[in-house]
């Protein structure tokens, strides 16, 4: 035996005893040269957590009251009611700031719509789309196609789960109706042939007086009765138990296709092969590789297979027009007069006031039939905001007095922006458990709105392309070096050494530039256009960001992290 066996106690000795099947329990084992456990989590969790809900502070949370916002979401209501009468609602334009309400408001709305549809059964869908993220033609259409392919697709079973229990109904039907017929005597000519008609007499006995009410009885008895005297071999008349009267006290079932639009089994029959065929001829959209005009046409057939209204919800509209145009705005936009059986109905949301500028005039009007605007939230409403959510969100107590009041401030200072305030205070309630404190303070808050411009800042750079990544990086070293109001030409001199350094294309300086005005969009550097008199125009650049943490995160890139130490490279250019 090896000695990895010999250190298992009981190794040869293998019993089911209710210990895994080993003799000695498994957790009791020292297998190989794993240590015990070392308590790494048991402090953190040893403290009371803060919060009761953390979701409710996140962006995604649809919160079921949206304080300060009745207003809009009433109106969108009245727009949207239409829907729930079979009409076509209005298409809506949702402008505002970031923060300001627009998607959870529309999203809220667009619940309730759902909602309320199911309680009066008329159909309704809702579609949601992001198209900062879905922001092409294709990839819009594709993504509602396939939506909308989904839904038929669970429509149609359930259609056929109705019709086949229909089936099973009618067979079960026809059953009863043949026994009792078949249960009769065949010496009477009066009884019918039709299987749905009980098998009965014309209202008399064997011996032409009318049944008594002691006589009449109902079907189950005419059936029991029937069994019975068959086996002692007297006839059904001589127990009475067949009459007219019994058939008036109780009346025969009707058929289950009576309230049905169907007449014969072979026609529901017919109808599930139908559905069925046209689950089959549903094809999904692959997200790339069809023409354009193909995937409308899928998505067009999927949207008018059934009768409903649909309600498509553009979120981020302005980045769809910025990437692709307004072709797919056209093309939702007109739908409704070549649609026979549904009717579409469009919600766009967007940051941007003016993105309608670029729209073709047509699209323009018949997009823009109703306009809501969600104005910035001011310090007072996002305090109500903070502290209807803190409520749901933490623990009693949990929250000092200043806290609300201090996160309202920071986000009021960025144009009311409401998803600022809740990251800040979730940040803050997030660094006050990690500190195992019992409270969350003012101190909390300062250190979560550094942490949130800190957290900002890497996530741009750390996502920068190559080519930017070094830009940014010759205006770090150029300020770590002492030089102040840099210009374009001295950035560009330090990229094309670090270009060599790592093997990377030398772009040019023209382009460099671009980069350049590019990183100041994002706030990561200030470049200000300066006249140098005869010698032309210059960019001065200079950083917005803290020098380490952003060097830090450029040297995790792989290809920078080669480079070598390049102060030389630096000390030369300004020696020269």
């Amino acid at each position: 035996m090896s000695d990895d066996n010999s250190e298992i106690p009981g190794a040869d000795e293998v019993e089911p005893d209710g210990t895994h099947g080993f003799s000695t329990p498994l957790e009791e084992t020292a297998i190989g040269d794993d240590e015990p456990n070392q308590g790494l989590f048991d402090d953190l969790l040893s403290g009371e957590p803060i919060f009761e809900n953390k979701e409710v502070l996140r962006p995604s949370y649809t919160p079921h009251e949206l304080p300060h916002r009745s207003d809009q979401i009433n109106k969108m209501a009245t727009i949207l009611v239409a829907a729930l009468r079979g009409e076509t609602p209005s298409n809506i334009l949702i402008y505002g700031k970031t923060g300001t309400g627009k998607t959870a408001s529309a999203k809220f709305v667009s619940k309730e719509l759902e909602s309320t549809s199911q309680k009066y059964s008329v159909p309704c869908d809702v579609e949601y789309i992001n198209c900062e993220v879905t922001d092409t033609q294709y990839r819009v259409l594709a993504q509602l196609a396939n939506k909308f392919i989904e839904k038929n697709k669970a429509r149609i079973d359930e259609k056929v789960a109705s019709l086949e229990e229909l089936l099973e109904t009618v067979e079960q039907y026809e059953d009863e109706a043949t026994s009792h017929s078949g249960n009769g005597s065949p010496a009477d000519d009066s009884t019918s042939d039709d299987p749905f008609e009980s098998a009965v007499h014309d209202g008399r006995s064997a011996d032409g007086n009318p049944t008594t009410s002691e006589e009449k009885t109902d079907d189950s008895d005419v059936s029991f009765a029937t069994e019975t005297d068959a086996s002692s071999g007297d006839s059904p008349v001589e127990t009475g138990g067949s009459s007219s009267d019994s058939a008036e006290s109780e009346p025969a079932p009707t058929h289950p296709l009576e309230s049905t639009p169907f007449t014969a089994l072979a026609e529901v029959e017919d109808r599930i092969d139908s559905l069925e065929e046209d689950k089959e001829s549903f094809e999904e959209v692959p997200m790339t590789g069809w023409p354009t005009d193909r995937v409308y046409s899928v998505f067009f057939d999927a949207v008018d297979y059934d009768e409903r209204v649909v309600v498509i919800m553009l979120d981020e509209i302005d980045k769809l027009v910025e990437k692709s145009g307004d072709d797919t705005l056209y093309n939702l936009s007109r739908m409704n007069s070549e649609l026979e059986n549904s009717r579409v109905s469009i919600i766009g949301i967007s940051n941007d006031l003016k993105f309608t500028d670029f729209l073709d005039p047509r699209v323009k009007s018949s997009l823009g039939e109703e306009e809501i605007v969600f104005p910035p939230y001011d310090a007072n409403q996002l305090r109500d905001i903070l502290q209807h959510r803190a409520e749901v969100a933490f623990k009693g107590n949990a929250l000092s007095g200043d806290v609300i009041p201090l996160c309202a401030a920071f986000a009021a200072q960025e144009h009311g922006d409401a998803r600022r305030a809740l990251d800040l205070l979730r940040t803050a309630g997030e660094l006050a458990e990690r500190s195992q404190a019992e409270t969350i303070i003012e101190e909390h808050v300062r250190q979560a709105q550094d942490k949130i411009e800190l957290d900002r800042v890497v996530e741009v750079v750390r996502t920068l392309p190559t080519q930017s990544k070094l830009v940014l990086f010759s205006t770090i070293l150029l300020e770590k070096n002492g030089v102040h109001s840099i210009n374009t030409g001295e950035v560009f001199n330090i990229y094309k050494r670090l270009c060599e350094e790592i093997d990377a294309d030398v772009l040019t300086q023209r382009r460099v530039t671009d980069l350049i005005s590019e990183l100041d969009m994002l706030g990561i550097v200030n470049a200000v256009v300066v006249s140098k008199g005869r010698y032309g125009r210059t960019k001065e650049i200079s950083l917005s960001v803290p020098i380490d943490e952003t060097e830090a995160v450029l040297l995790s890139d792989s290809r920078l992290s080669n480079i070598d130490d390049i102060q030389p490279f630096v000390q030369a250019r300004f020696e020269n």
